[in-house]
């Protein structure tokens, strides 16, 4: 919910977003055949074409638009950012700290697929998009992922071939160099009706409209899309004007939806694709694979991370004692346990940093009652001290029985384990929990229109974090779903991008954790492991990457037949 890569995106596992929305017999495949037609599955689907809007904000629809994505570059494997060469010379240069000026040098043949050339309108456009100014664009239409980037912009101007972005006075950002998101062709707004963009708000939010319900017909990556289909696919071909360093090597590369690791495996083996990154990470599943060495199998870490969240707007759950006792209540051990038996899968202890970051802050086990513990105890007596009844069936100093709506991505093993778990954790409180899954591709509105008691899904990171703060918690925030809010939290936000120090933000992101662990309105699981699984008889180049929000697509335009 997943910029050039700073934004985190939602990943529901197999059913859906992560937010984000998030296989062949070991000698030949129906779908590569080893000719360069590629098909790649992606684990669950989307329900809008606009990235930058917090329906469209998720791991899916992010990685099927990366092989056509206008990015400034990607973090590698060893976690260092690369620019793009196809739309920049150089990397993103500093030119001032008062105000924050960013200077992008344009590839000097930098275009779109129509042969259009890439121009400043183009990073003027997310600038509106994304600014939460209705000044710029309605706001009900733009419907931004988050705000923390784009409201902060002042200005936007090109000057031989050099396109500037001024920060507002006082905005600093540690991570500026890659906190800018995707570009969108702006011309091509333009020529379907949208000419009055940046003078009509209305307008503007119109075209954002446009692009969440229209398959892109356009590129400036390796591949140009063909063929599409909401959810479901989308089908690429060589882009004949790609201005990168590396020439795409397939003829044709597919994105389709393959729901669930188990279907994926199944998939794979019988050459109906080529290979993926599953969502949901299932050793009995790639143990399948074992003894066919066309399959390569990579397991490593990531920056997907799974949580459960609160919906503060339910009268119920708007009382904080309640939060903390069903968070007391839950088990993360337990679940962990269960779901990822013999590993060395850890409880995840900070929003922000997992605990391989040298900034990371283990805030909780500071929490009282702990959360994530299981202890039902502890939850009973602050229930009890709170005025609420306790025993078979807890009820509210009013007198209401308390029950809860549980959702979790359909089809995907673990978060439905996750769901049926916690309901039997929290009957131990007498909270009655219903279970409801999400269908596939539905995560985004599930999440925008707050359709839950208790939700738990994935965040994709990157090694960038200044920016999440702002996005889980901030109060105008569009990917803060459950409503949070406390005295003061904005502005310890707001210190995050105060400063061009990474320690000093790490230092305020940690300054806003511990406002809002003990608060429990997200209680962190875990580092969920990671695995790519191709067909190395059939496809080369295919290089894993834990850092990346696309995954192993984030280098698409150097896979080549085997």
């Amino acid at each position: 919910m997943r910029p050039a890569r700073a934004t985190a995106l939602a990943v529901a596992g197999a059913a859906a977003l992560a937010a984000g929305a998030l296989g062949a017999c070991g000698g030949g495949s129906d779908s590569g055949s080893g000719d360069g037609d590629v098909t790649w599955a992606i684990s669950s689907g989307w329900d809008s074409w606009n990235p930058n809007t917090s329906e469209g904000n998720n791991s899916y629809l992010n990685q099927v638009l990366t092989p056509g994505a206008a990015s400034f570059g990607d973090f590698n494997p060893d976690g260092d950012f690369v620019f793009n060469d196809a739309v920049l010379s150089k990397l993103p240069e500093l030119t001032s700290e008062a105000p924050l000026t960013v200077d992008y040098t344009l590839n000097e043949n930098a275009q779109w697929s129509d042969g259009e050339p890439i121009r400043a309108e183009d990073f003027t456009y997310i600038w509106y998009q994304m600014s939460g100014n209705a000044d710029y664009c309605n706001q009900d239409q733009c419907a931004p992922a988050t705000t923390d980037w784009g409201a902060n912009v002042a200005s936007i101007a090109e000057a031989d071939g050099v396109v500037t972005v001024t920060y507002i006075d006082g905005y600093l950002n540690p991570e500026w160099q890659f906190a800018f998101p995707n570009l969108m062709p702006s011309h091509i707004i333009e020529s379907n009706g949208f000419e009055n963009w940046q003078t009509d708000p209305a307008q503007m939010g119109a075209s954002a409209d446009w692009l969440g319900t229209t398959a892109p017909t356009w590129s400036a990556g390796p591949y140009t899309p063909t063929d599409a289909a909401v959810g479901d696919y989308l089908i690429y071909e060589p882009n004949d004007n790609y201005q990168g360093s590396v020439d795409p090597g397939l003829d044709k590369l597919t994105l389709r939806v393959v729901e669930g690791t188990d279907a994926i495996v199944t998939a794979l083996r019988n050459g109906e694709i080529d290979g993926s990154w599953p969502s949901e990470f299932s050793q009995e599943e790639l143990d399948k694979l074992d003894g066919d060495d066309a399959i390569a199998t990579e397991v490593y870490e990531g920056n997907v991370w799974i949580h459960i969240d609160t919906n503060t707007k339910n009268p119920l759950l708007s009382d904080q004692v309640l939060r903390q006792a069903v968070f007391a209540a839950i088990d993360n051990q337990e679940l962990i346990d269960r779901a990822y038996p013999d590993t060395e899968v850890a409880p995840r202890t900070n929003h922000f940093f997992s605990q391989t970051s040298q900034f990371h802050e283990d805030f909780l086990s500071q929490t009282d009652p702990q959360q994530g513990s299981g202890d039902a105890d502890a939850a009973n007596a602050a229930l009890a001290a709170a005025g609420y009844t306790t025993g078979e069936t807890l009820t509210t100093p009013d007198g209401d029985a308390v029950t809860l709506n549980f959702r979790y991505g359909e089809g995907d093993a673990t978060r439905t384990l996750i769901g049926e778990v916690v309901q039997s954790q929290l009957a131990e409180i007498g909270i009655e929990v219903k279970l409801n899954a999400i269908p596939d591709g539905q995560l985004g509105p599930v999440l925008s229109e707050a359709d839950f008691d208790l939700v738990v899904y994935g965040w994709s990171g990157t090694p960038a974090f200044t920016t999440a703060p702002y996005q889980y918690f901030g109060s105008t925030s569009g990917s803060n779903f459950g409503g949070y809010a406390l005295d003061g939290l904005d502005e310890a936000i707001a210190k995050v991008t105060s400063t061009t120090s990474l320690e000093e933000a790490a230092g305020f992101a940690n300054d806003v954790e511990a406002m809002v662990m003990p608060a429990a309105f997200t209680l962190p699981l875990f580092d969920e492991p990671q695995s790519t699984v191709f067909n190395q008889n059939l496809l080369s180049g295919v290089t894993p990457n834990g850092n990346s929000q696309s995954g192993p697509l984030w280098d698409v335009q150097n896979w080549k037949p085997a």
